[in-house]
């Protein structure tokens, strides 16, 4: 197999990364209430219990960028595979609190790696006018994740198989990982790799699999890749913190902080219960947050089909205004349409359906804009050499707020739910001026252009082309 179909085998396979990820973020949404019980857990250790993933994944994140560097993309690929097998088992077996904590903790590194790893290795072997579309592919397989997993956990607890439920729902993950380390097998290393690290013949043969159909020849690829390896290795040698690096630093940054702020995570992880609160039952909580899933699918594939047409911006653009509109009106249910009841907090008629609503709008915001943009922007913005070390950081910073959010949201939300709804409101308001003013345009440019156009001393900013 050669050319594009080589290229989109590949970007899938690399992709079941997030997949795993997706799983494994979302899983957990369907064992709260059992954890809580299980394990006699307050709100604020029930968060901890949540967002003790999100501690693996910043770590995972942060301290994946140098092996990706001396190893390669595909090597610590196949460790995360392991790690997610390993968390799934362990999680299913967990014998107290702390054990269950310390493989959610594992799976959490696994899945900071693959937020890392797998949009930059599809990256690094797709061809410009492609780029978007299959860096993409990782989101889609988030998304499909997230899907799975709650629909898992809705298929799981029609069994009624009690106090082994929750283990069930967490133990399923084994199976995706081990198919993602067997069919890794299949995969080449990345030729950008192979070209930092001087292994051209190899890088050759990768890229010769890899072009034919795409428009670039190998000869061309491998001359311009190098030219920009040794134009960073000039300008800056390999540091990373540097005045030259700032711009695609701050870009990275500002795009992973923003991502958390909408308050995504707290949706993920808590949608069962905010269903629960809006008057849903236990089993039809799963499986309406199985429908979020599904608009979640949707929306992403719909994003995936224009990314490369229309660009990063205008995505952005159209998903922070639904953000706004979404977490206000569900703000709005929290204020003005709550109710008491035997179980506490609820709603109204018109509130269970203004906060349904919205948060099917918010989800289909998400998918559309940050969600399908964020993992291709930052995979984008950082030259050859630095873009492990970049999507690292990306990827950090989004965990950092990710287990803020996570460890936050129930004791806010069980104080005013209206509060912090609210509060991402605001925060994605500032998103949408960001975009209007500071992001840049990356869609089918050669990420070697990208790089000259960011760390060019009069780079300009959110109209580049």
């Amino acid at each position: 197999m050669k050319g594009l179909a080589y290229v989109r085998l590949c970007a899938a396979i690399a992709a079941l990364g997030g997949l795993l990820f997706g799983f494994d973020t979302a899983v957990i949404s369907g064992t709260t209430d059992a954890l809580a019980a299980e394990f006699d857990l307050g709100s604020a250790t029930l968060g901890f219990t949540v967002a003790s993933a999100l501690i693996g994944t910043l770590i995972g994140s942060i301290a994946v960028g140098r092996p990706a560097d001396v190893w390669g993309r595909r090597a610590v690929m196949f460790v995360l595979a392991i790690l997610f097998l390993v968390s799934a088992i362990g999680c299913a077996l967990a014998w107290s609190w702390s054990s269950l904590v310390i493989f959610r903790l594992i799976g959490g590194l696994a899945v900071g790696g693959a937020s890392v790893v797998s949009p930059m290795y599809i990256a690094e072997i797709s061809p410009a006018a492609r780029r978007g579309r299959l860096v993409a592919v990782a989101q889609f397989n988030i998304v499909l994740g997230i899907l799975l997993a709650y629909f898992s956990n809705y298929v799981v607890s029609l069994f009624e198989l009690g106090p082994l439920t929750w283990r069930w729902m967490l133990g399923v993950e084994a199976l995706p990982a081990a198919a993602y380390f067997l069919l890794l097998l299949l995969t080449p290393r990345s030729p950008r790799w192979l070209l930092a690290r001087g292994l051209e013949a190899e890088a050759r043969l990768v890229l010769e699999r890899l072009t034919p159909g795409t428009g670039e020849s190998t000869d061309a690829l491998v001359v311009r890749i190098k030219e920009a390896i040794d134009s960073e290795r000039r300008r800056s040698g390999t540091a990373f913190f540097r005045r030259a690096h700032a711009r695609p630093i701050l870009l990275a940054v500002a795009i992973a902080v923003f991502n958390q702020l909408s308050g995504i995570n707290a949706v993920l992880y808590y949608a069962p219960a905010i269903f629960r609160s809006a008057g849903a039952g236990d089993n039809a909580a799963l499986l309406q947050s199985a429908g979020l899933g599904s608009v979640n699918l949707l929306f992403t594939i719909a994003a995936l089909m224009v990314i490369d047409r229309v660009g990063r911006r205008p995505l952005m653009l159209l998903g922070s205004i639904g953000y706004i509109v979404s977490l206000l009106a569900t703000a709005w249910a929290f204020y003005t349409q709550g109710v008491a009841g035997e179980g506490g907090q609820g709603f109204s008629p018109l509130g269970s359906w203004v906060v349904t609503i919205s948060l099917v709008l918010f989800i289909a915001s998400h998918a559309f804009g940050q969600g399908a943009v964020i993992w291709v922007f930052i995979s984008e913005v950082f030259p050859n050499e630095l873009r492990a070390r970049g999507q690292a950081l990306g990827s950090f910073t989004h965990w950092v707020m990710a287990a803020l959010i996570s460890q936050t949201f129930p004791m806010i939300a069980e104080w005013s739910g209206g509060h912090v709804f609210a509060f991402y409101a605001v925060c994605m308001v500032g998103q949408l001026i960001w975009v209007l003013m500071v992001m840049p345009e990356t869609k089918g440019i050669p990420l070697e252009e990208i790089q000259r156009r960011l760390l060019s001393p009069g780079a300009s900013s959110g109209r580049d082309g």
